[in-house]
């Protein structure tokens, strides 16, 4: 049986994550996005890349195509004190992903 305030901490956590996904929709429409346009925004699609690569498929990728710039997002919500242990997580799990796009894309 849950707690009241295990079942306060998820309420919390669920309003966090409404609100992440509100940000990037905000930012997603406020963006060109085109394939010819200055910036393409992907989303829940896999990276394709000349070898296999386990993680290619981050939640977001933003490609600014004039800077030559690349942005992988993956969104996760944890605690306070797991904040930079899952940053270096997802650091590391996108690594070879990073390697790949720099090769291909810049």
């Amino acid at each position: 049986m849950l707690s009241l305030i295990h079942l306060m901490t998820m309420m919390i956590m669920m309003k966090m994550m409404m609100m992440i996904i509100i940000i990037i929709i905000i930012i997603i429409k406020s963006v060109e996005t085109s394939q010819g346009g200055k910036v393409t925004i992907l989303w829940n699609q896999q990276v394709q890349t000349d070898r296999t690569i386990p993680n290619n498929k981050p939640d977001i990728i933003i490609r600014d195509n004039e800077k030559g710039t690349c942005v992988l997002t993956d969104v996760a919500i944890s605690g306070d004190r797991n904040v930079i242990k899952k940053e270096a997580e997802k650091i590391l799990k996108y690594k070879n992903l990073t390697i790949e796009i720099q090769r291909m894309w810049m």
